[in-house]
């Protein structure tokens, strides 16, 4: 399908900017993680409304060529590529994090075309960074429809658990590690659903499905970070103040700015 395509236009503080999509954790940190080239973990996270878990951006090529031929055969030559600059407009806009002009673009081109794929992506992730997890998920359904990728399914899936539809959080999870994909999207999808359980007062099995594939590893890359973060988060809601204290320090030898693991770790000393 046709994912999104970086936008090149510098951003007005002349810095090159990334596609991300914010969750959270306990405290309603959000982060990013990216699908693509240039990942990088994120600079901080920011309160949210609720917990939630960290995030994943739209896929490659929005406004490129894929795009630009779904929206051509939805609406012919001419219209479809004016759609395809509007939606590279609202690609610019997401990732300068003005989200109702980009969800001002992309709704009109989502009514045009519901079959353009990566239209209902990148609506679907700006509802959802707007809070508006019921049309976040009508959206992130049709791309799933659309394209049988569970790209998405970690934003889905805490869109549902934002709205305690806890059965469609655990189907989500299920069919996600069933179809395993890359160890950064499984991650995510299991934090969500240890998430999950946590708000259901869970703690043990919250715990115990993040340590199954909680292990030392000499590079750890930011969804190894992000997983350790929510365990200690998990630890430390359940009383085991050591364990927590010792993995948000831990998370802290690698990433010494990773949201706000530093102070948390300060708390528990």
């Amino acid at each position: 399908m046709g994912g999104s395509g970086r936008d090149e236009r510098p951003d007005p503080g002349n810095k090159r900017v990334e596609w991300e999509r914010v969750d959270d954790v306990r405290q309603e940190a959000g982060g990013a993680v990216r699908r693509g080239r240039n990942a990088r973990p994120p600079a901080d996270l920011a309160p949210k409304e609720r917990r939630g878990r960290p995030a994943r951006k739209p896929g490659a090529g929005t406004a490129g060529a894929l795009s630009k031929d779904e929206l051509v055969r939805a609406l012919g030559a001419a219209r479809g590529a004016r759609a395809n600059e509007r939606l590279r407009d609202a690609a610019h806009a997401f990732e300068r994090e003005r989200f109702e002009e980009s969800r001002s673009l992309l709704r009109p081109i989502a009514e045009a075309a519901p079959q353009a794929a990566s239209v209902r992506e990148l609506l679907g992730l700006t509802y959802y960074r707007l809070g508006r997890w019921t049309d976040a998920i009508k959206e992130l359904e049709a791309f799933r429809q659309l394209t049988s990728s569970t790209e998405q399914h970690p934003v889905l899936a805490d869109s549902y658990r934002a709205l305690k539809r806890r059965s469609e959080v655990q189907d989500l999870w299920d069919e996600l590690r069933e179809s395993s994909p890359s160890a950064d999207l499984v991650t995510e999808g299991r934090i969500v659903m240890a998430g999950s359980l946590g708000d259901q007062g869970k703690l043990k099995e919250a715990i115990a499905l993040l340590e199954k594939s909680q292990r030392a590893v000499k590079r750890p890359e930011v969804h190894h970070l992000r997983q350790g973060y929510a365990l200690a988060d998990l630890y430390e809601r359940a009383g085991d103040i050591a364990r927590a204290r010792e993995l948000f320090r831990w998370v802290l030898t690698y990433e010494p700015d990773f949201a706000d693991a530093a102070e948390r770790a300060g708390a528990l000393a």
